[in-house]
């Protein structure tokens, strides 16, 4: 790798545990075969050393942000893990439930409905976590 890809790679890295935490990424890491690696580099460098390390919006919104878009796309097996995340972004509860209706009005019902659903369960496996 050259310098500012190793930087850019240590760099998503430093961002990826601080938003997901380090539990999630060692399993990832320990999960990461040959096969997959490459891909894993670029979204180390790309979506975790480039988008989520600018310091262009908040973390708090760059994940309200992420959770609409999600769920307007309809990549819901993401959700759990962004929704988890929110504890280190500072995504309110509100703030999500706020870009969940924009989803359901600019993307569909049926959408940000499944959305929510999910992170009503992630909260409250949270709240389990914490007792």
């Amino acid at each position: 790798m050259s310098d500012d890809k190793t930087a850019r790679f240590e760099k998503g890295m430093e961002v990826r545990r601080s938003v997901l935490g380090d539990a999630h990424v060692d399993r990832a890491e320990a999960a990461k075969t040959e096969f997959d690696e490459p891909f894993q580099t670029l979204i180390t460098e790309g979506a975790w050393g480039t988008v989520w390390a600018s310091d262009g919006i908040s973390r708090r919104e760059r994940s309200m942000l992420t959770l609409a878009l999600l769920a307007a796309t309809g990549n819901f097996e993401e959700i759990p893990m962004h929704i988890r995340a929110t504890a280190r972004t500072g995504a309110t509860k509100q703030d999500v439930q706020e870009a969940f209706q924009h989803v359901a009005i600019y993307a569909g019902v049926p959408k940000a409905n499944h959305a929510l659903k999910l992170a009503k369960a992630t909260y409250a496996e949270m709240e389990e976590d914490t007792k």
